[in-house]
């Protein structure tokens, strides 16, 4: 019975490593785990486990398998704040008090598992003993200061509790899953700073190797070209802190309906937005401009809200201009070889932020240029044709119709 359990283990460890090495996410890797584990005869119950993760909103995730139910899977948001979970968990005692794991019989009638309502929950429902193990991800000092790791939890309802050699295996096949998980959430975080701080498709364009200076591709698409109103002396009113939730805010209202509405940010310049809607599949054109449209408009009726909290907290009201254009631009990387920048860049580009200039002389937050006007057919407001400075010839404008 000890070999085959043993011949188990060894094959379990060397699943995970080979699923590691095919690019395996962390969830599936966990839950393949997991079934291995159960079915290599260790009577786990629960299983669950936690990773930070570097993401501008999720501070770390959860997956959690249980014998015969659904799996689980649970965001956390980013805070600075502890959270009372967190607090009353007995997993936080291996960061607090420095140790890797800790074991805590539930069938003792005067354990501290009182003290800890996710134990007291596991006790009426038959745990019987509760392993929590801690895998640091890098030098335990550093690792221990970042929280850079991953927590797992090991629960039997087994009279009993766990024998020696089944937690033993546990350790083994702990210690190889984490190099998969390691692997899978370092994969994950380059992802979500690449999408972060690029957008998510020159995000994947740069993790495919688009890397080198000149690469890049020619775009047709919807350009959106948005920038703050009076940002000069607004800054010189809201120092620091203040005013960079002030821009915050505005691109909340901006680029928040971009994204929103399926368009994809390019830059923040100063207080500027700059992102496409790209023309894909059938009737691409059309729909690229009313996707954009939309996301105008409904930036504007943010920043109704916007302005309406504001005066509620005796703040004066923010405005800006949008700006949608349409032609071809070079998409891709600039810069010098140590530095680059993937971005769009053409005379298309430069013609949208010259338009968006027009919005504060002309007097509406959206114009459009007759190039864009001819993909939806609306009834458009004509507001003549300007002179954009660096564009030889001028550029006829309208303005979309008032909605209701």
């Amino acid at each position: 019975m000890a070999a085959d359990r043993e011949a188990a283990i060894v094959e379990i460890n060397d699943w995970a490593v080979e699923q590691s090495l095919n690019d395996a996410d962390m969830e599936p890797l966990f839950l393949g785990v997991c079934d291995r584990v159960a079915a290599a005869g260790i009577p786990i119950c629960r299983v669950n486990i936690v990773v930070r993760t570097l993401h501008p909103m999720v501070g770390a995730v959860s997956f959690r398998w249980r014998r015969g139910a659904a799996p689980e899977h649970k965001n956390y948001r980013r805070s600075s704040e502890v959270s009372q979970e967190w607090e009353q968990s007995p997993l936080a005692r291996l960061t607090e008090r420095g140790r890797n794991e800790l074991r805590i019989s539930l069938e003792d009638a005067d354990g501290d598992w009182k003290q800890h309502p996710l134990l007291v929950e596991l006790r009426d429902a038959g745990v019987t003993e509760f392993v929590g193990r801690l895998t640091l991800f890098g030098s335990e000092s550093k690792a221990r200061e970042q929280l850079d790791g991953m927590l797992v939890s090991w629960a039997t309802d087994r009279p009993g509790g766990f024998a020696e050699d089944e937690i033993s295996a546990l350790r083994r096949v702990q210690s190889r899953l984490a190099v998969g998980i390691k692997m899978a959430n370092r994969e994950e975080t380059a992802l979500n700073v690449v999408n972060a701080y690029l957008g998510v498709k020159a995000g994947r364009r740069v993790l495919d190797g688009q890397i080198q200076r000149g690469n890049g591709e020619t775009l047709h698409a919807v350009i959106w070209y948005s920038d703050l109103r009076d940002s000069t002396p607004l800054a010189e009113k809201y120092a620091g802190v203040a005013y960079l939730d002030l821009l915050n805010r505005y691109y909340e209202c901006t680029a928040g309906a971009v994204l929103d509405h399926g368009g994809e940010v390019l830059r923040f310049i100063g207080d500027a937005v700059l992102a496409i809607f790209q023309f894909e599949g059938p009737g691409a054109n059309e729909r690229a401009a009313r996707t954009a449209l939309a996301a105008a408009q409904e930036a504007e009726r943010r920043l109704v809200r916007l302005n309406e909290s504001r005066r509620n907290q005796g703040e004066e009201e923010v405005d800006f201009g949008v700006a949608l254009h349409v032609g071809d631009m070079l998409f891709g990387n600039v810069g010098v070889p140590e530095r680059i920048d993937f971005t769009v860049v053409g005379a298309a580009v430069n013609e949208a932020a010259r338009l968006e200039g027009l919005t504060k002389t002309l007097g509406r937050r959206i114009v459009v240029s007759h190039a864009f006007s001819r993909l939806l057919l609306l009834d458009w407001e004509s507001l003549g044709e300007s002179a954009l400075r660096g564009v030889e010839t001028g550029l006829r404008v309208y303005a979309p119709p008032l909605t209701g």
